[in-house]
């Protein structure tokens, strides 16, 4: 499995552009991402991927370059862009605009004694944790619209419109109770989107007395009125990002957890994007019957 995903994201890779040596460097920007995305592949660090021994015969050929210029080369604009690319190729060339969006964060907790100073203190499944958290905006069908990571303790409300430029037209938005709030709302509306979320203290409660926002009392008439149950249907859908989440957590080589050489949010969102890669991978290979193809 591992090298049949590496085959496929070097292929991609050679899609890209063409692969030209810049005479600064022994190694071009797409081996030294083939390097990485053989490390997390593997679920192994940057300096395993750089001894030839942990690559299969016939799957690389020269020279490998050291950890050293591979972390190095990582921090270049260059290559995070080269990253990025793929990214998008992989997961974001089949998209079309849709009638509903879902969004939601995974929280990634790492050890509470780490020394990452960019990592936050937050809320996380069962209590409270230190560590970072992907914010993810998809749509009904499990393709990722847009990305982001943010400490463990940044709001959803503050970061959440912060993906709601990439729709590129209007719908529904469905999110849980941490993104009630009317400036939630508001950022929404601003991009034709109507959002659905259920009011974060019940429906049994009053709703205060300062100005709604037109778009959260919409949002109410929808979930709450006893005439219609669109809403309500509409809502339900929201799981779907459950079980993406689910899907990117579950299997070998998947975005189980943060280890302990993947630290810093520029480390955690070059390592995030080759799993979401090879999410994206796994389910198109699921959709061709088990045949990955270009």
């Amino acid at each position: 499995m591992e090298r049949e995903l590496f085959t496929l994201i070097r292929r991609t890779l050679r899609t890209l552009g063409k692969r030209r040596r810049n005479r600064r460097f022994a190694y071009t920007d797409a081996a030294i991402v083939e390097v990485y995305c053989w490390a997390v592949i593997n679920d192994r660090p940057v300096v395993w991927a750089c001894d030839p021994r942990h690559w299969p015969k016939g799957l690389r050929r020269g020279g490998l370059p050291s950890q050293s210029v591979v972390s190095r080369r990582l921090r270049s604009g260059a290559v995070r862009k080269l990253l990025g690319r793929l990214e998008h190729r992989v997961c974001r060339r089949f998209r079309v605009p849709t009638l509903a969006y879902a969004i939601d964060g995974k929280p990634m907790p790492i050890s509470g004694h780490s020394m990452d100073k960019q990592a936050g203190y937050g809320r996380a499944a069962g209590g409270k944790a230190k560590g970072y958290k992907l914010h993810a905006l998809i749509d009904l069908s499990g393709t990722v619209w847009a990305w982001r990571i943010a400490p463990m303790n940044a709001d959803e409300r503050n970061v959440g419109p912060l993906l709601l430029p990439a729709v590129p037209a209007g719908g529904y938005l469905l999110a849980d109770r941490n993104y009630d709030s009317n400036t939630f709302f508001s950022a929404a509306s601003e991009h034709n989107l109507q959002a659905v979320i259920p009011r974060r203290y019940g429906a049994d409660k009053g709703m205060g007395h300062r100005r709604q926002d037109p778009a959260r009392l919409r949002c109410r008439d929808l979930l709450e009125n006893t005439i219609s149950g669109f809403g309500r249907e509409l809502h339900r859908q929201r799981k779907r990002i459950e079980y993406f989440f689910g899907r990117l957590s579950s299997g070998a080589g998947s975005l189980t957890c943060l280890p302990s050489w993947v630290r810093t949010q520029r480390r955690v969102e070059q390592w995030v994007a080759v799993k979401l890669i090879i999410c994206q991978i796994k389910a198109d290979w699921r959709a061709d019957t088990g045949k990955i193809g270009a």
